[in-house]
């Protein structure tokens, strides 16, 4: 079975992520693997679209733990570092359909997307600091802007879960609906854009989209910075406690 799904229809590639007993965390050949999905639309004029969803009760739980803790010190994160580049490269509008939680990058990937549309009930939380970690994809940089420093301070420094009420009134999000009603709205949204001209809404994307180089350079700058706090001791006492299932000692946690 594949963990991530693709499929290239009506103009639209739908990216599924597919690893719902483990409530879709993410691992290295999944970033991957959305990573060339991503890429194989480059020069495919037939694609106006791509839709993120999540199977299950969930989008995504972020990162597989076990599988990142296989990371020898000083190891890249080069396919996670594909992914996010090939999203923000996109040319076309991304919409995403995100419902149970978005932990992590499951938060993060979304101040790359054009359309978000959550379900009622949706949480979503950016643990970094809780796992002695330091922001990704450029969110150190984005979210001040879209939210304002203050905002982006309780959501990082913090990492408390919140909810689609505060997602939408500091525009992580586009707007909620009852599960019902979700998956409509997204299919008729994704319907609307495939039938706009495609010169005219891959340009419009390219104009509000301008500050790209910046959120290269940002997301370039944290990278460093992660992978230092990835070799920290406070990282590696979260890591232990979390495949361990105990709590941390707040002695090696600092």
């Amino acid at each position: 079975m594949s963990l991530i799904l693709s499929e290239k229809k009506n103009g639209i590639l739908t990216i599924t992520i597919n690893r719902p007993e483990k409530k879709n965390a993410l691992t290295r050949e999944m970033y991957q693997a959305m990573a060339d999905a991503l890429f194989s639309i480059e020069n495919d004029d037939s694609i106006k679209t791509v839709l993120f969803r999540g199977e299950g009760d969930c989008f995504t739980s972020g990162n597989d733990i076990s599988d990142f803790a296989g990371r020898k010190e000083g190891d890249d994160v080069n396919e996670s570092a594909a992914f996010m580049r090939g999203l923000i490269n996109c040319k076309v509008p991304v919409v995403a359909q995100v419902h149970g939680m978005a932990v992590g990058i499951g938060t993060t990937m979304l101040l790359h997307c054009d359309f978000i549309y959550a379900e009622t009930n949706t949480r979503f939380v950016l643990p970094f600091i809780n796992l002695g970690l330091v922001p990704e994809f450029a969110s150190s940089y984005l979210l001040p802007k879209l939210a304002g420093h203050v905002k982006a301070s309780e959501w990082l420094m913090l990492g408390e879960p919140f909810g689609t009420e505060d997602a939408c009134q500091f525009g992580l999000i586009t707007g909620s609906y009852s599960a019902e009603v979700l998956t409509e709205k997204v299919a008729s949204v994704c319907k609307k854009l495939v039938a706009k001209p495609s010169f005219a809404l891959m340009q419009t994307k390219s104009l509000l989209k301008n500050d790209v180089e910046s959120t290269h350079h940002y997301m370039d700058i944290e990278f460093d910075v992660f992978g230092q706090a990835m070799d920290s001791e406070a990282a590696r006492e979260a890591c232990d406690a979390f495949l361990s299932k105990r709590p941390i000692n707040p002695e090696k946690f600092k």
